[in-house]
């Protein structure tokens, strides 16, 4: 079985990068990584032979290259079934595909009043109505993951699964910025927070030295 290698960009940054690489990490799934500084000079060159229009994640296998977060994630549980990347009941895994989906199509005013960033922490951010709207709505996703299918364990189906990688820069806005939370939504962050592999990449993000002005916020 040929080796993995991720192409990511820079761990401060880069929320898409993170969500199949703290699967690999969780699921001890062994890759190599490979990392692209974003928007540089160099950035459409280093990245020109993954055919993925200069965007990353991109995941490797020998010849085949898979672009895109979530094409990547189901191509990882298919390639590795042991690791249950979906849910194993039915139910729990259709809704788990939906918050995950939803999550890689949504959710855009979140994404543009707090974009990831690793080195730093916000307080009192003034949001929009709409990024307000999806907090609410991402917030109450994850009760309904818990309640409903996350009763044997401590991820949102319990085990960990696709929907935890896919909502993990999530959790990293939520706690950087300062967002309020309690009860469900506030031990799950903290669960995220905790994890030993989520730890690793916001200490190596810090390190880098690189500034996308584009994702930096002054309050």
């Amino acid at each position: 079985m040929s080796k993995l290698t991720l192409i990511i960009g820079n761990k401060n940054y880069s929320s898409w990068s993170l969500r199949p690489w703290v699967f690999l990490k969780q699921k001890q799934i062994a890759f190599d990584e490979k990392r692209v500084a974003l928007f540089t000079q160099t950035t459409d060159k280093e990245l020109a032979e993954y055919n993925s229009d200069s965007k990353v994640p991109v995941l490797k296998d020998g010849d085949l290259v898979i672009w895109d977060s979530l094409s990547i994630l189901e191509y990882i549980a298919e390639k590795y079934p042991h690791v249950n990347g979906w849910p194993v009941e039915q139910d729990a895994r259709a809704f788990a595909r939906s918050v995950s989906c939803e999550m890689h199509s949504s959710f855009f005013s979140v994404r543009n009043e707090l974009p990831m960033n690793c080195r730093k922490k916000f307080k009192n951010i003034q949001l929009s109505s709409d990024a307000e709207r999806e907090i609410e709505r991402i917030r109450n996703l994850w009760r309904q993951c818990r309640t409903q299918f996350g009763q044997q364990g401590k991820w949102l189906f319990g085990e960990y699964s696709i929907a935890d990688a896919m909502f993990a820069p999530v959790a990293l806005r939520f706690a950087g910025y300062g967002i309020s939370l309690d009860g469900i939504e506030a031990d799950y962050v903290t669960c995220v927070l905790n994890q030993a592999c989520i730890i690793n990449w916001i200490e190596a993000g810090k390190k880098e030295k690189e500034v996308i002005e584009e994702d930096e916020i002054n309050v």
